[in-house]
């Protein structure tokens, strides 16, 4: 097999996104168009991949990172014009180059390795990536001869009354043999309305030259969807969570109603996972098996175990064991650990802190920077007051030690294993093990008491 590469386009601003986002960064289930279209090129046999860039640059390079190298097209002058800065990148070659726009977030590696297949099938030195529209207007027809291969592209403004019925649209993926391409963009020319080097210049260049330009059409038209405003954003945004969940649940993950669950193009999901509607799933995550999560639950970056409830919750950026209870109304903030047989109840906020195995705080409390060991029971309203106003200090509490309801905890503190602190306590000082601390007035009653005051006589 002859060397393959591929050249990104994504260096538009995307002016009709009406946005100070550049076009290719905006996402689509929680990840950038343009890293759509990188992680799926990634998967063919390439030498070399090549992102063009212009408008927000170093904002696509710090996305992509190393997956990609990059050209700079510092001024717009069209999708020629744009190729043509891949040339030091890939002129002289020899293999197939594969050019596709970073604003087509839909297309699959194996719609463009059938692409590829057909173009060396069928010995062509172009390849159109095509298919059948059910409202061609305003797109590109392809007029095909005799023998199946491309005529040439007629765009619909010039297009006559008979190639008006035509159908199959040119989707703007095309692939080239390398060598043959960069001698054609050095004949492209801006003689048009717009001034600009336009890509299927290329098609016509090669076709006057007697070279076989292909066409393959593709069966499914949605992976073609090219976005350039917000609408086609949220028709790709749909297109895609259907794809998303429809895969979760042949994997064995039941979706209560799959059109109000959004869950991103990198979560895994375990079998017989049950997940509600108005359910969240951001960036990284990972379910096991067995889990329940709520309505109203936002997971953002962060693994959960099996046999994990979450109910209307929000963990970020976190790792929760396997048969936890997570809410309802509780909040997993960043670098939180919580273990095996932990239950976080409601309204309680967890924050860069550890919990042990079959630790547990049901109702009403804050744990920030904590170490809390195994067996351990917060009461409602435990406090770890972590913050003096500059600083931020740890609290530890040993293994099966019992924090009674409404204690707080100024750190740095450390409670000793099977230590008790009473209800209602502040405690400023350590706690040995297996001691009892108690740190409040003691009770004064005063009876009769209201009497002696004469409310309400006149």
């Amino acid at each position: 097999m002859n060397n393959r590469y591929a050249v990104i386009l994504a260096a538009g601003q995307g002016t009709r996104m009406k946005s100070k986002l550049y076009k290719v960064l905006h996402p689509v289930c929680g990840k950038p168009m343009v890293q759509h279209v990188v992680d799926e090129v990634s998967k063919l046999d390439l030498e070399k991949i090549v992102t063009v860039v212009g408008h927000g640059a170093e904002i696509v390079k710090e996305q992509l990172g190393s997956a990609s190298e990059y050209a700079l097209q510092s001024e717009q002058l069209g999708t020629a014009h744009a190729v043509m800065q891949a040339a030091d990148f890939l002129e002289g070659q020899e293999g197939t180059t594969i050019v596709i726009c970073g604003d087509t977030p839909l297309i699959t590696s194996d719609t463009m390795k059938e692409l590829l297949s057909h173009h060396a099938e069928t010995g062509a030195m172009a390849t159109i990536l095509t298919a059948k529209a059910e409202d061609p207007a305003g797109y590109g027809r392809v007029v095909r001869n005799s023998e199946g291969h491309v005529e040439k592209i007629v765009e619909h403004k010039d297009a006559s009354t008979e190639e008006h019925k035509i159908d199959e649209i040119n989707t703007g993926t095309y692939c080239f043999d390398n060598k043959q391409l960069f001698d054609a963009l050095k004949n492209v020319s801006n003689e048009n309305v717009q001034g600009e080097y336009y890509l299927p210049d290329v098609i016509e260049i090669l076709k006057n030259g007697g070279e076989i330009v292909s066409a393959y059409q593709t069966p499914l038209f949605e992976e073609t969807l090219g976005v350039n405003d917000r609408l086609a954003l949220s028709q790709a945004e749909k297109t895609m969570r259907k794809r998303i969940n429809a895969g979760h649940m042949k994997n064995g993950v039941t979706l209560i109603d799959p059109e109000q669950t959004y869950i991103s193009s990198d979560a895994v999901i375990g079998r017989d996972t049950v997940i509600y509607p108005g359910t969240v799933l951001e960036g990284k995550v990972s379910i096991g098996e067995d889990c329940i999560i709520g309505s109203g639950t936002e997971i953002k970056d962060s693994s959960i175990g099996s046999m994990t409830a979450v109910k209307q919750s929000v963990v970020h950026d976190s790792e929760i064991g396997n048969n936890v209870a997570i809410g309802p109304f509780a909040h997993i903030r960043p670098l939180s650990s919580i273990s095996d047989d932990v239950k976080i109840g409601n309204f309680v906020e967890v924050k860069k802190s550890t919990m042990g195995t079959g630790s547990k705080a049901s109702h009403l409390s804050y744990i920030g920077d904590a170490e809390i060991g195994s067996d351990v029971n917060l009461g409602c309203g435990s406090i770890t007051v972590n913050y003096d106003g500059k600083n931020k200090h740890l609290t530890k509490v040993g293994d099966g030690a019992f924090i009674g309801c409404n204690s707080n905890l100024v750190a740095p503190v450390t409670i000793g294993e099977g230590a008790y602190v009473a209800a209602g306590s502040t405690i400023v000082e350590d706690v040995p093990g297996k001691a009892l601390s108690i740190a409040r007035a003691r009770q004064v009653t005063k009876e009769d008491y209201v009497d002696r005051l004469n409310l309400n006589k006149k």
